[in-house]
């Protein structure tokens, strides 16, 4: 009789624990949630265009720039994307705020959850353009250099990125965020 009540108390633990703690697909269900409300706010264009000759500024649409939508771009300043474009290896210097949409989902305060843009006491961060080899590249994930595909390296844009191409660190979190890069050639 104690080995029973061993086991039931046992298993309705585990069953409790079970119930409060959420899936990774309930997480990933979360992101896409609060991804797909901020993005009702805005406005989307589902394909970078054929030209990529995109809208500009704060009023610009946000372009799915994967076909999974993982990761959207809203064009701040294009750089000059004939003549300064970066290349393969290439030392990208950048500085971002972040902000994350779960919170914002829940609380509706988009409220800063981290970066180095706002002090200039903290060094920019970089990576080298498209060689996810090397950790200082592969650790901000792919999300943080696709717009660098499209645009010149001295670019501004505003990031809606999906977990998954999101900082390497953070993606058991299954959080999305908005980010706002500059990007810059030399360390500013």
């Amino acid at each position: 009789m104690k080995k029973f009540g061993f086991w039931a108390i046992a298993l309705a633990v585990i069953l409790t624990a079970c119930k409060d703690s959420e899936s990774y697909s309930d997480r990933l269900n979360v992101e896409r949630n609060a991804t797909n409300a901020y993005l009702k706010t805005q406005r989307v264009v589902n394909e970078v265009p054929s030209d990529t000759v995109f809208e500009v500024g704060k009023d610009a649409p946000f372009y799915r720039l994967d076909p999974d939508g993982n990761v959207y771009m809203q064009v701040i300043n294009p750089g000059d994307r004939k003549n300064d474009r970066a290349k393969a290896s290439q030392t990208i210097y950048f500085r971002f705020t972040r902000f994350n949409l779960e919170e914002w989902y829940s609380t509706k305060v988009m409220a800063e959850s981290g970066g180095n843009e706002q002090d200039m006491s903290q060094s920019a961060t970089y990576f080298q353009y498209q060689d996810f080899s090397l950790a200082i590249s592969s650790q901000w994930g792919y999300g943080l250099q696709m717009p660098l595909n499209y645009l010149g390296a001295e670019c501004e844009v505003n990031l809606i990125i999906k977990s998954q191409y999101g900082l390497t660190s953070e993606i058991s979190y299954v959080q999305p965020y908005l980010y706002h890069v500059r990007y810059f050639h030399s360390q500013i």
